[in-house]
């Protein structure tokens, strides 16, 4: 049977791209012309990938430029009572980061027709128009891949890394590497003899597999661990995995006569997942894995079947007795005044407000921003760098130049005191414009709808 490998795209085009290649030609496709361009090339063909080479993007002498691939497949699915399979699929992208810039393209339709396909678990070459295809881990080598940084990026060196992959230099004398350091072309171009791929996964379109997690043989939805942490509430990522050895995620498959078959599927729990959750909440990890412990952690772990996309997530709290208390000092205030969200540097931050009469969590102390006073909203024991103004709590203190009555609407008043002239009066927030027309200070307290008019001040 003939191999056809079909590689389409499945991502929208952008600043990086790649192109259908010939037997014997070099084709690119641009982000400003989706169309390919062929130039001729008698010696081999090249898959080329466009990294911001279009706009002459700057890259620096010894940048890291990390790269990463995204796979989907959909196994060979075998015909019944004699007829015809479908052919596998696989779909992919490849994406760059650089300069704190991500370009992202498309690998099309037949890439190179001597792209191979392997079975992650022997090595071996499959056919994905075979049943050898079937639902399971698989890699792919892509031969001649050249990655055009553009001629402004001439003889430039650069630390290449594809993660889970291999990368093998046109230069043999640069070892072959997840992470391989190399000098670009007098055109700006890194050159590759071959481009493993990490794994990726082909799935069963038709399978009905769930995944579940267990614990001592019962199905569990959530995990809570304990670790201590050590001098200065040090605790190492290692001691978390540890903690959650005994949590593995399992595909369920309901086989002939309603027999459920259950199989281990690899385990999302390890140090590099604990590591990259720790740094998203802002916790630092040092090079050998050590962390200064808050009291509790949460994470979230995803397994995904090995035949289809089913997947289980296991939401786990970690408990760290003798970590770090990071909670910071909060009180409990009544909003007086509907208040709007505020950033740091006093500009409004979304729609939402806190109304009138419900209490707010914040700082004990106000914070000073461009000159006016701001309380922080504490949520969790955590800062949360969202402030509203003093002024719709605490109120400002106000003298009134003319006797003053209170009112409770623009046409009643809320009872028969009469404010003397020269009384220091707290009003809160800005003021109201009732139906009259005429603008009201909200006075007294939470439980009270009185206002004075804003002319008596």
């Amino acid at each position: 049977m003939k191999k056809n490998l079909r590689i389409v795209s499945i991502a929208a085009a952008a600043l990086l791209a790649v192109a259908p290649v010939a037997a014997s030609a070099v084709s690119t496709v641009s982000a400003a012309d989706s169309s390919a361009v062929t130039t001729a090339n008698a010696s081999k063909a090249v898959t080329t990938v466009d990294l911001g080479g279009n706009n002459s993007a700057t890259v620096a002498q010894n940048s890291d430029v990390n790269l990463a691939t995204n796979f989907t497949a959909i196994a060979y699915v075998p015909g019944q009572s004699g007829a015809q399979g479908t052919s596998g699929v696989v779909s992919g992208s490849v994406s760059a980061t650089y300069n704190g810039q991500t370009y992202t393209g498309n690998l099309t339709t037949d890439v190179n027709k001597n792209t191979k396909v392997y079975k992650a678990a022997t090595n071996k070459e499959v056919d994905v128009n075979s049943a050898d295809f079937d639902a399971g881990q698989y890699y792919a080598v892509i031969p001649n891949v050249s990655f055009n940084f553009g001629s402004a990026n001439a003889n430039k060196k650069v630390t290449i890394t594809l993660k889970g992959g291999v990368l093998t230099p046109e230069d043999s004398s640069v070892k072959p590497g997840e992470s391989v350091t190399i000098t670009l072309d007098q055109n700006g171009v890194a050159n590759f003899a071959e481009v493993q791929t990490p794994n990726f996964k082909a799935v069963n379109p038709f399978s009905t597999s769930t995944v579940a997690w267990y614990q001592n043989n019962n199905v569990v939805t959530s995990a809570n661990v304990t670790v201590n942490a050590g001098n200065n509430s040090l605790v190492n990522v290692s001691q978390i995995v540890a903690a959650l050895n005994g949590y593995t995620p399992y595909e369920l498959t309901r086989g002939e006569n309603g027999k459920v078959d259950s199989n281990a599927v690899t385990s999302p729990i390890t140090v590099d997942a604990v590591k990259d959750q720790l740094k998203a909440q802002n916790i630092a990890v040092d090079g050998a894995g050590y962390f200064t412990a808050p009291t509790s952690l949460s994470l979230k772990f995803t397994a995904t079947a090995n035949s289809s996309n089913a997947s289980a997530e296991l939401p786990v709290t970690v408990s760290i007795p003798n970590g770090k208390v990071t909670t910071v000092e909060s009180v409990s205030k009544t909003v007086m005044h509907n208040a709007y969200y505020y950033d740091k540097d006093a500009k409004r931050v979304g729609t939402d407000k806190l109304t009138r009469y419900n209490s707010v969590t914040v700082s004990p102390k106000t914070t000073t921003i461009n000159g006016k006073a701001y309380y922080e909203v504490v949520e969790n024991g955590k800062a949360t760098g969202k402030f509203i103004n003093a002024d719709n709590i605490d109120g400002t203190k106000r003298t009134l130049k003319h006797n003053a009555y209170v009112y409770k609407s623009s046409k009643k008043r809320a009872n028969k005191v009469v404010l003397k002239k020269g009384t220091e009066v707290t009003t809160y927030g800005g003021s109201y414009t009732f139906k009259n027309g005429k603008q009201y200070y909200k006075i007294g307290n939470n439980t009270e709808k009185t206002y004075v008019k804003a002319s008596n001040f």
